[in-house]
């Protein structure tokens, strides 16, 4: 299975590596503590705190695995090569919601940066990939469950 490159930003980058950090001691240290403590209780088979220790290890180590792999397969936009021109990843696309006629900040990011609560999107989102690529002034349409979304493209930044 060939692995997909994960796009990010060097901040997103740097984010990924802190958590990774973080995982990899003191989680790791916090829940093999709570693994001996629990240990000191006795009887495994009917001994909760184990199990709750044991699960949350399994879960610490996935998700170490699953950022080793995006950290392996990270590739890294360099702002200096992010133009304005058309809207790419990387870039913050102010644009109008022609049906309610309101404007929106957007950045475009990478799938693994995604956080709507500050408005980044990813590039393979449904409004994502349909900016991708647009100029400024170009109307962009969105297929939703609710209709064909148009969008304008008022300025894009980086």
């Amino acid at each position: 299975m060939e692995e997909k490159d994960v796009i990010l930003t060097q901040e997103g980058y740097e984010k990924l590596e802190e958590e990774l950090n973080l995982l990899k001691t003191d989680k790791r240290a916090e829940i093999a503590e709570r693994i001996k403590v629990a240990l000191g209780f006795g009887d495994l088979s009917e001994n909760s705190e184990y199990d709750e220790a044991k699960t949350a290890q399994a879960e610490n180590e996935n998700r170490i695995a699953e950022l080793e792999n995006k950290v392996r397969h990270a590739k890294i936009i360099d702002e200096k090569d992010i133009d304005t021109d058309t809207v790419q990843i990387g870039n913050i696309v102010k644009v109008l919601d022609m049906e309610f006629d309101e404007k929106i900040d957007y950045t475009i990011v990478g799938s693994t940066e995604v956080n709507l609560a500050e408005n980044k999107i990813s590039n393979e989102s449904p409004l994502g990939s349909a900016l991708l690529g647009a100029k400024k002034n170009h109307v962009v349409e969105v297929k939703a469950p609710a209709g064909v979304m148009k969008y304008k493209i008022l300025d894009i930044t980086k």
